[in-house]
């Protein structure tokens, strides 16, 4: 959440902020409204019992007549006190939740509009051309197919449609891919945490997933738990409710776990193969960071997201993702994506995002620097996401006989092997 007295002394800021991302304006005007009679209503409350006090000093040194007048007024206050503290509540709890409704600021270089509004600021290696190489490129789930890596078939009689089976080298290359991606963070400084799935309602709606994107959520109400569409979720409430010394900042996290994903309002597309599904895994860094630190360290995640790529020599574009497609959390994100070549475009495959001090107000982490202790910041950057990065490795680095040639980085972990074979020709 916004810092309430950021929204009293600069409500056009927020206004502009909304309107960016399309979203409700008259929302900050409702907001406003409420916190007054909030803190009117607070106001009032202090006021009453603060003559309850006085009274109740009154009452036994006043004369017969008069402390009969004093018991009448002390009735009459006891009321007017509850009511002040209901109408305290009332108005706080309303002010909590149109808060909460409520996205982060919006970078002022943020590109204005929606999702093809983006603006294009890096391009890295070379887009093959595999009509001068003599032979038309195979698609990842023909390919996976002819290597023996990827089941959808299977996927779909157990699990329903967007679920896969990664089989024999498809396996070891998810597996090869999450061990390169987490020593490169290792190497960088990150903590490798293994995250759990399963989070509680606080966590998920403390990270901002519970209001754009609670239709993409999975939700056991058994158990009142939360499916994780990130690791993210999980690390941003790592801390929650914690106070962190500032000497021990900047914190940073790689977590790997299971997602899972509606994908509602996705019907139609990307139905073929693995690239959009309910399951995936993924390795995600996270990181905490003073408030004034926020944005030297999102050109840090970025660079981390781009050397991971080109350790993987595939061809990509970094974008500048527009207002109306950050999600409700992020101040600014910038996509990495790469190119798949039967598509004959670019596709997101690695996300970072600032959030400024949005969740980390809204799980109550802190920061004490000295006597002072204030909200930090936190921000999130996709390092690997599995089934996409498998889909550009095996579409980008294929060859004429459906092999596919492993990037250098991948050999180790996939026992030195250089490409891999077909199983049946």
């Amino acid at each position: 959440m916004i810092d309430l007295r950021l929204l009293r002394e600069d409500p056009d800021r927020v206004r502009a902020s909304q309107r960016a991302r399309g979203e409700d304006v008259a929302l900050v005007d409702s907001l406003l409204s409420a916190d007054e009679r909030r803190r009117s209503s607070g106001v009032r409350f202090d006021e009453l019992r603060a003559e309850q006090k006085q009274l109740g000093k009154l009452i036994p040194k006043a004369g017969a007549d008069e402390k009969a007048e004093l018991l009448k007024r002390a009735e009459q206050l006891k009321a007017d006190v509850k009511a002040a503290d209901a109408e305290r509540d009332a108005a706080d709890a309303e002010t909590h939740e149109l808060l909460l409704r409520l996205g982060n600021l919006v970078h002022p270089d943020v590109p204005v509009g929606g999702e093809e509004d983006f603006v294009t600021l890096e391009t890295h290696g070379t887009i093959r051309d595999f009509g001068a190489e003599g032979f038309e490129p195979k698609d990842h789930l023909e390919l996976g197919q002819l290597l023996g890596a990827i089941d959808v078939e299977r996927g779909a009689k157990v699990s329903g449609s967007r679920f896969y089976f990664l089989t024999g080298v498809g396996a070891l290359l998810e597996l090869a891919l999450v061990n390169a991606a987490m020593a490169q963070a290792t190497a960088a400084g990150f903590t490798p945490m293994l995250t759990p799935a399963l989070v509680r309602p606080q966590s998920m709606a403390g990270t901002g997933f519970l209001g754009q994107a609670a239709q993409d959520v999975y939700h056991l109400d058994k158990d009142d738990l939360y499916l994780v569409g990130t690791s993210e979720v999980a690390l941003a409430a790592y801390h929650m409710d914690e106070i962190l010394d500032a000497d021990k900042l900047p914190l940073r996290y790689a977590g790997f776990s299971p997602c899972f994903r509606r994908e509602a309002g996705s019907h139609g597309k990307d139905t073929r193969g693995i690239f959009r599904v309910h399951q995936f895994d993924k390795v995600e860094m996270f990181s905490y960071v003073d408030p004034a630190d926020t944005q030297a360290e999102h050109q840090r995640l970025l660079a981390w997201e781009k050397q991971w790529l080109s350790s993987l020599e595939l061809p990509f574009r970094v974008i500048d993702v527009a207002s109306g497609d950050l999600g409700s959390s992020a101040a600014r994100k910038f996509d990495c994506e790469a190119w798949i070549p039967t598509q004959g475009k670019y596709r997101e495959l690695t996300s970072t995002s600032d959030c400024t001090e949005f969740q980390s107000r809204r799980l109550s982490i802190r920061v004490r620097d000295g006597k002072q202790v204030k909200p930090l910041a936190t921000l999130n950057g996709t390092l690997c996401a599995v089934p996409r990065t498998i889909v550009a490795i095996l579409e980008n680095h294929q060859l004429a006989d459906g092999s596919v040639r492993v990037p250098e980085v991948l050999r180790p972990y996939l026992g030195g092997r250089e490409v891999l074979e077909p199983v049946a020709r």
